[in-house]
């Protein structure tokens, strides 16, 4: 459905088995395959038998649960409502509460959290920006909020803690006990989750300690091969003037399948600020195809200018949202010259940006410089009319298309109900 940078096969994986830092196998997306038994994907997972497998299957439910579930997969974390999260409980999967900086399902799935639950429930952010640590927290927010919402603490701090440890097979910590590994937080209020000192086995983290911490060499530098983008690249050619749209639920990763009647101007559909329709392209960065593939997405609120990304799931090629396609170009290609990361534009200019140079997703910089380049870029984008309150890593989850309803690769718009290219 996509071009990625890389394929990992079963062959790929029993290289790696056996390795300290592994603990089995990571979120496995690819739920239509488990379904249908395509070949390469239960070969994956037979590997994998009898060890721990982390789910991924976001609205499945019914019988295509119970074989999802029967391949041995153990976790879940795309539970969206109770009544979602309730039956994967009952199917045997472990759930994790997800509070992203995108899709918020806490509220959502906090009644379901009880003592009773708890050993089967754990906490996860999955994907929590820089900001939101910086001006929320992480996990120490979920907790806090669960409690406020009305679990009762020792259900919260279990979920965040112990059920975790245990549903991924970490048997070395999760509680404090003899001979566990001494992860220890100590705090001055259980409701509020106000952190006062951290141990990170056995040794207390403070400024010093973490200035000293072994570090290595950076990897996956100059990893942004695009094509050069032209303003004439974002047209979208078409011969009909009914089309699919993506349409942003904010607060959420899935998305909804519109269909809008945008006319044909000059051999092209142009996007309309006034009817909140925005073109959204991704564009193939790894040097393999040079591929774009062109849509409309509604829920921005763009007025002008566009945003640009390399934090792209889960090809990480480049994604861009926009209403000019000048700024689309050079938005994009601005993300070549910093080898990738987060680029707002308008009128020709770049406003705000945030260099990303390992692989075009993380930085090298340090936190709190992260974190003032992102509360530029957000202000920026808000310059542009946008409403979402986390619009780059929306942005991001729109490319992955094993996400419903509709998504977008640089291969064209996927149905992912369907799991199918619409032509």
């Amino acid at each position: 459905m996509e071009t990625a940078g890389a394929r990992i096969e079963a062959a790929d994986l029993a290289a790696l088995m056996g390795h300290a830092s592994g603990i089995g196998l990571a979120e496995f997306m690819n739920y239509p395959g488990v379904i249908h038994r395509d070949p390469a994907a239960m070969a994956k997972l037979r590997l994998f038998e009898g060890g721990h497998i982390d789910g991924h299957c976001p609205l499945l439910s019914g019988r295509d649960l119970n074989a999802y579930a029967a391949a041995g997969i153990r976790t879940e974390h795309e539970a969206t409502t109770a009544e979602e999260a309730l039956e994967k409980l009952q199917k045997g999967l472990r759930v994790l509460i997800r509070e992203g900086s995108v899709s918020k399902d806490l509220h959502a799935l906090q009644p379901l959290l009880t003592h009773t639950t708890a050993p089967y429930m754990c906490l996860c952010t999955d994907d929590r920006n820089p900001l939101d640590i910086g001006e929320e927290g992480h996990l120490n927010f979920m907790i806090a909020e669960l409690i406020r919402l009305g679990t009762p603490p020792l259900a919260a701090y279990r979920a965040a803690s112990l059920s975790g440890a245990e549903a991924f097979g970490l048997k070395d910590r999760g509680q404090i006990a003899p001979g566990r590994r001494a992860d220890i937080v100590v705090l001055s209020d259980i409701e509020t989750c106000a952190v006062e000192l951290v141990f990170a086995g056995g040794t207390q983290v403070t400024d010093t300690a973490f200035a000293a911490r072994q570090t290595i060499p950076p990897v996956g530098r100059h990893s942004v091969k695009a094509p050069l983008l032209r303003p004439e690249s974002y047209r979208a050619t078409a011969n009909r003037q009914e089309t699919d749209v993506i349409g942003i639920i904010e607060g959420k990763i899935i998305t909804e399948h519109l269909h809008e009647i945008v006319p044909i101007q000059d051999g092209d559909k142009h996007p309309d600020p006034a009817r909140d329709l925005a073109r959204i392209a991704v564009v193939e960065r790894h040097g393999k195809n040079g591929n774009i593939a062109t849509g409309f997405v509604k829920g921005f609120g763009l007025k002008a200018g566009a945003i640009a990304s390399t934090v792209c799931h889960d090809h990480h090629n480049i994604a861009c949202v926009g209403v000019d396609y000048a700024d689309m170009a050079l938005a994009a290609n601005r993300l070549s010259e910093i080898e990738g990361g987060f680029v707002v534009a308008r009128d020709g200019r770049v406003l705000a940006e945030l260099a990303l140079p390992v692989a075009g997703l993380m930085s090298l910089d340090p936190f709190e410089k992260v974190h003032r380049d992102l509360e530029k870029l957000r202000s920026a984008a808000f310059s542009l009319g946008v409403t979402l309150n986390e619009p780059f890593l929306q942005l991001a989850f729109l490319a992955l298309p094993v996400i419903p309803v509709l998504k977008i690769t640089d291969r064209g718009m996927v149905d992912v109900m369907k799991f199918e290219l619409l032509s």
